[in-house]
């Protein structure tokens, strides 16, 4: 769960960098960087906070150049408080490279191995992202010859990047004096896309919000497979470098993770999340009567488009009940669960009448650990409602997910092990309602026939690249983001000071 960009330009693209990348802070709150290019010199700066904090005028000032890449990082593998894992990563050779990277390599234990015993290449962090640039590296060092780089050199380097590497992953890099280079993996689990501005800027981003948001008109979306390489005067050429490719999406990006003004292999967030609402009407329907509902009211950020459909297709009243506090920042460190409550309280606030007296359905776009929406269940009585519903526009999360998103382990999820009824009752609401896996699929699917299906695991356990078994889970968890600070944290996603952007 990170967002990257990469652009080249005739003009300078700091500020430009820096304008994405606060489009894409949703993203992730954890880090940011930016690197530039001028003539052959590369300049970065990255440190651990928000766009905001990190980039200061003098920071911005020491990131001259027409080239660059920037990210912002929500960590899911190594540490999450080293500063030296902020990205873009940086090797000097072959030509240097410095690169971006979105999504999470289900193989990275097996390629340090290959690295340090068959390609001598050194990696100084646990980031995957640092074994992903070495592993691009070598291929490209292996591609050349030594010789000046080609396209053909480029693209034949990412065919051999595609048949070792395994798991998610959404890559910019830039090779000093020869361009930038962008591709996506085999199945196209985590979203890039390509845009150009009208003075011929070329950007490539995470999400379509980022070239709309900097005047960048969206072209198209990277295929999976495909890697796209920039030359220095914007000339773009594209080659598909993957032996065999599917459009396999990754559901929660529709579910939760993107703005929903974004447009994602051409599917728009908010018309996924209005079609979650439609289908999840059903499933209503089939548990509580609408009769036996006084308003629908939607757990912020990103449940209300799927609230709202919701509540049009019961021809219920949709009401906001909850207020969310956007400068409250995460809660490092907690004694205990009931500062933990106090936190959520902190982040969440209700607006007492929409509840006094009512029955009231809570909308939420999906429940991980189910703390959160345990609390958010009482504030609802507390607030006076004499019954408290809860739907979640997703199905449950009953598996991790091992290609890019920070998800609990299998013993952390509510859903796991668990019955509704056991769900329900921990919860302490009236009633549970979930969404269907297959409708949720053919519901989303359905705004695209291109896409041939989702990357579901978290919901369905299927995970698409085939090479994930119980002990890869087990292996992958021990390699999750932790540090001293991170006991007690409040990791709802409530924590998040933007969750989408909104």
């Amino acid at each position: 769960m990170c967002g990257i960009v990469g652009v080249v330009s005739a003009h300078p693209v700091n500020q430009l960098i820096y304008d994405a990348l606060l489009l894409l802070q949703h993203r992730g709150q954890d880090a940011a960087g930016i690197v530039t290019q001028e003539g052959r010199k590369f300049f970065m700066h990255k440190a651990r906070g928000m766009v905001r904090d990190v980039f200061r005028t003098r920071n911005m000032r020491a990131l001259p150049g027409s080239s660059g890449l920037g990210q912002v990082r929500y960590p899911t593998a190594g540490s999450a408080s080293s500063e030296e894992e902020a990205q873009p990563f940086y090797v000097n050779a072959p030509f240097g490279i410095v690169m971006v990277h979105n999504g999470n390599l289900t193989n990275a234990r097996q390629l340090r191995r290959e690295l340090a015993d068959t390609d001598h290449r050194h990696t100084n962090t646990e980031s995957d992202s640092e074994v992903l640039l070495n592993v691009l590296a070598h291929e490209i060092a292996r591609a050349s010859r030594g010789a000046p780089l080609t396209s053909d050199d480029v693209f034949a380097a990412v065919r051999a990047v595609h048949q070792r590497v395994r798991g998610s992953y959404a890559v910019i890099a830039l090779i000093a004096g020869y361009g930038l280079l962008a591709f996506r993996d085999p199945f196209g689990i985590r979203p890039l896309c390509l845009g150009r501005s009208s003075d011929a800027s070329v950007m490539l981003a995470s999400e379509s919000v980022a070239l709309e948001g900097t005047l960048h008109q969206l072209e198209r979306d990277v295929a999976p497979g495909e890697a796209v390489f920039v030359h220095p005067d914007g000339r773009i050429e594209a080659r598909q470098c993957a032996a065999s490719s599917q459009l396999y999406p990754c559901m929660f990006e529709y579910v939760y993770l993107a703005r929903p003004d974004s447009v994602m292999d051409g599917i728009s967030v908010y018309q996924a999340r209005l079609n979650m609402g439609e289908t999840l009407a059903k499933r209503v329907v089939s548990t509580v009567p609408p009769s036996e509902i006084d308003a629908i009211i939607p757990v912020p950020e990103s449940s209300r488009p799927s609230a709202m459909q919701l509540a049009q297709k019961l021809g219920l009243p949709y009401r906001e009940g909850f207020v969310k506090n956007r400068y409250v920042g995460r809660t490092f460190i907690m004694p205990g669960q009931a500062t933990r409550k106090k936190s959520v309280r902190q982040k969440l606030n209700t607006i007492g009448s929409e509840f006094k007296g009512r029955r009231v359905l809570l909308v939420d776009d999906s429940i991980v650990r189910g703390t959160t929406s345990r609390e958010i269940v009482q504030m609802a009585r507390d607030a006076g409602a004499t019954k408290v519903y809860l739907a979640s526009a997703a199905p449950p999360v009953r598996h991790p997910n091992v290609y890019g998103i920070d998800m609990p382990t299998r013993e952390e999820l509510i859903a796991h092990g668990r019955s509704v009824e056991e769900i329900r009752q921990w919860i302490g609401a009236d009633a549970l309602i979930y969404q269907d896996v297959q409708a949720m699929k053919h519901t989303v699917g359905s705004i695209n026939a291109q896409v041939q299906g989702f990357e579901a695991s978290c919901f369905d356990g299927c995970y698409v690249t085939g090479d994930i078994s119980d002990e890869a889970v087990m292996a992958l968890n021990a390699g999750r983001n932790h540090s001293a600070d991170d006991e007690g944290e409040d990791t709802s996603r409530l924590s998040l000071p933007n969750a989408d952007g909104a």
